[in-house]
């Protein structure tokens, strides 16, 4: 297998194998291209933005500053908001839902290392995909860790850091985030 074939399939890879270092690259100078176009050309900056995504549906808003490791590996639905700052690390596969708000700072991390101090040190990691339902709001500063699930209709608190999958319909919040409440969603189901 190639490191990035072991890379997409979750297994321990090089990301300093050459095809990963160039696909790194290109990302980050469109995603710097991005990240300086003005608002007097925000039609070219989305065009951008659908350019980087390995999808992406209609109504995507995204304010610069944004940040990711590949790009190709984000999927986002209709009608997507991020605000300033955000950073995915898409090492492996990020799903994100329709009618979906990130706040300023939010970062969504596929990727990790092992807690082996020896296989740390030869500069291997690995990754989890994540994956966001339909109709979520994620607060500022959140982080989303490798491998989480968040369910549909859910809110993710201010400042929450969410180790484990969300189901539907609540509010979680802290670090770890917990659910907080359960989210009455009836009149919009």
């Amino acid at each position: 297998m190639t490191e990035k074939e072991k890379m997409l399939s979750g297994q321990l890879y090089d990301a300093s194998d050459a095809e990963l270092v160039q696909e790194r690259h290109q990302a980050r100078l469109l995603f710097q291209e991005i990240n300086r176009t003005g608002d007097e050309h925000k039609e070219q900056r989305n065009e951008l933005f659908y350019k980087l995504f390995g999808s992406a549906g209609e109504g995507l808003w995204i304010e610069p500053s944004f940040y990711c490791d590949y790009g190709y590996n984000i999927k986002l639905g209709k009608k997507v908001f991020m605000n300033f700052n955000c950073c995915i690390l898409d090492v492996m596969e990020v799903n994100i839902g329709n009618n979906v708000l990130f706040a300023p700072n939010v970062h969504v991390y596929t990727a990790s290392h092992p807690l082996d101090a020896k296989t740390r040190s030869e500069w291997l990691e690995n990754a989890k995909p994540v994956t966001i339902g339909n109709d979520v709001w994620i607060g500022g500063g959140a982080i989303i860790c490798p491998g989480v699930t968040i369910g549909n209709r859910v809110v993710v608190g201010a400042g929450s850091v969410v180790t484990k999958d969300v189901p539907d319909d609540v509010l979680v919040a802290g670090n770890p985030a917990q659910v907080i409440r359960p989210i009455d969603n009836s009149d919009f189901k």
